[in-house]
């Protein structure tokens, strides 16, 4: 089931581009599998193709857009045992954990077609004509969401099939009504090959227009350039680094027309320690910061690499229990030997930073495996932590630094001087949270999601969800990637005035013949 070829309108395509074969990142070996980089020709046709199956399927219906979403969630679900271990073999992850991010993908696939079998989401609004108002008539007008057009995703290197072929971005796009074009990352090839193979089986069985889905593979830069700058393609989605992300933004201001470009950045995720809570129970703070520090090698977006409090007794006991923990967790290998020597090159550059301390690093290696993670954790004043930008930036892996200010005042000071954030956490006594209105203001302002006594890592895929926040986290803090109101990338509202009612699309019609929470003249009603 693991096709090299790229996937061009549902369709096995040979092109000339330069084949590339996938690596076990534990070990450096070669997998199974050639895969053919994707040319020019490749590019144009997958995006043409897209634009004749918009026209088709942005108005396919519900129940067809719905079913063809749960057939790819059956599809890889069937693929069972032999994607889980392709995956596992090509990212390094445990097979555990591959085994739950399946049941993210298929989830989340499911949980679009919900959505867009119930309908309410095109967020339908009526204003009846008034004709004797005085003193001008008011025209009949109806507005509601329709999609886009053609979607370029991007496959992430951290998350091999829930931010990948199948994954979020994909979801969505197909739930709006948009096809897609896929650019496979390069670390995980064969797992996106029989993605794509599940993809194709369910469009062939729902009878969807072809060109409603490709996926293309690059070992390089050219596909993805060529992808987002190509004039047919409506918007980008994009989960990675500031600096993938910032490319992709500068590659759209090239084009001749503008177009969304939803990049997910990552983010350092302050974690506030508040004094109750922290002198309470400093070991337990410890353990539960340890293990979301290095889940995963700390790999995750929402890792917690910046841990902020006043000093005290308990910030002193915390820190050392902290450090205790970091020395004693293995390593794990790193998804790619490039994002290895990334966090090698970060670490050791921000440890030369004036006023840091090094507080522990892992001293358990499994030598016999490459690429391993060290996991590492540091300390610096407040007052150096604001004069210095190079500390809040992000460092992709196990590492997290800890900020320990005089007082409340520079503590606020230090949160003050950061970026966006996808989160941000507090760990307090319900009581004394009163206390710091001024400090979780500031946070609110800076992030997408504030958490209370948990950890940033893990991100539930819900309706309420917001997966995103203010640059550099993201390129637009009203959207988030995850959760159904991912959804709303890739639509934009169109009004209708004064048409005949048997002409407007069926959730604008006077009789709700798909019966739709509707805005109809400034009250909600399924009438």
């Amino acid at each position: 089931m693991i096709n090299g070829n790229n996937i061009i309108a549902c369709t096995y395509t040979d092109v000339d581009g330069t084949a590339f074969s996938a690596i076990d990142p534990s070990t450096g070996e070669l997998l199974d599998g050639s895969f053919a980089g994707a040319d020019s020709d490749a590019v144009n046709e997958a995006l043409k193709q897209a634009t004749e199956a918009f026209k088709v399927y942005r108005t396919i219906g519900a129940e067809r857009k719905a079913g063809f979403l749960r057939a790819i969630a059956e599809q890889i679900t069937l693929l069972g045992e032999t994607l889980i271990g392709r995956a596992a073999a090509e990212s390094g992850l445990p097979v555990g954990r591959i085994t739950g991010e399946m049941g993210r993908t298929t989830g989340q696939l499911r949980m679009f077609a919900d959505l867009v079998e119930e309908g309410s989401w095109v967020d339908a609004v009526i204003d009846e004509a008034q004709p004797d108002r005085v003193p001008m008539p008011r025209s009949d007008i109806r507005r509601m969401l329709v999609p886009i057009g053609p979607v370029v995703v991007f496959g992430a290197s951290n998350f091999p099939l829930a931010f990948s072929v199948a994954g979020g971005d994909t979801a969505s796009a197909l739930a709006s009504g948009c096809p897609v074009i896929v650019k496979v990352h390069p670390a995980h090839p064969g797992t996106s090959a029989l993605v794509g193979y599940a993809i194709n089986k369910a469009a062939e069985a729902t009878g969807m227009p072809k060109g409603v889905f490709s996926m293309l593979y690059d070992n390089g830069y050219a596909v993805g350039a060529q992808l987002v700058k190509h004039e047919q393609t409506k918007a980008v989605a994009f989960t990675g680094s500031l600096k993938g992300g910032m490319a992709l933004i500068k590659l759209a201001q090239e084009r001749e027309s503008i177009i969304p470009i939803f990049t997910e950045m990552g983010s350092i995720n302050p974690v506030i320690l508040l004094p109750a809570m922290l002198n309470a129970d400093p070991a337990g703070l410890a353990a539960k910061y340890a293990a979301s520090i290095t889940l995963g090698a700390g790999q995750f977006c929402t890792n917690p690499g910046l841990i902020l409090a006043v000093q005290s007794e308990g910030l002193n006991r915390f820190t050392a229990e902290l450090g205790r923990l970091i020395a004693t967790t293995p390593s794990a290998a790193m998804l790619t030997p490039g994002i290895w020597q990334n966090y090698q090159t970060l670490s050791s550059e921000v440890l030369s930073e004036d006023g840091l301390e090094l507080i522990a690093k892992s001293d358990v290696i499994n030598t016999a495996k490459v690429n391993q993670s060290v996991a590492a954790v540091a300390k610096v004043s407040a007052l150096e932590f604001i004069s210095n930008k190079k500390l809040s930036e992000e460092i992709f892996g196990p590492w997290s630094l800890i900020v320990v200010a005089d007082d409340v005042a520079q503590l606020e000071q230090a949160i003050q001087s950061l970026e966006g954030q996808l989160t941000a956490t507090v760990m307090a006594d319900r009581e004394e949270l009163p206390q710091y209105t001024v400090l979780l203001d500031t946070l609110t302002a800076i992030t997408g999601r504030v958490i209370l006594n948990g950890v940033p890592t893990g991100v539930e895929v819900c309706a309420a969800m917001q997966h995103g926040g203010p640059f550099p986290a993201a390129s637009d803090s009203r959207f988030t990637s995850v959760g159904t109101g991912a959804v709303y990338r890739f639509v934009r509202p169109v009004a209708w005035q004064d048409w005949e009612d048997s002409l407007l699309p069926p959730e604008l019609q006077a009789s709700n013949p798909l019966n739709i929470w509707r805005q109809v003249n400034n009250n909600w009603t399924k009438a």
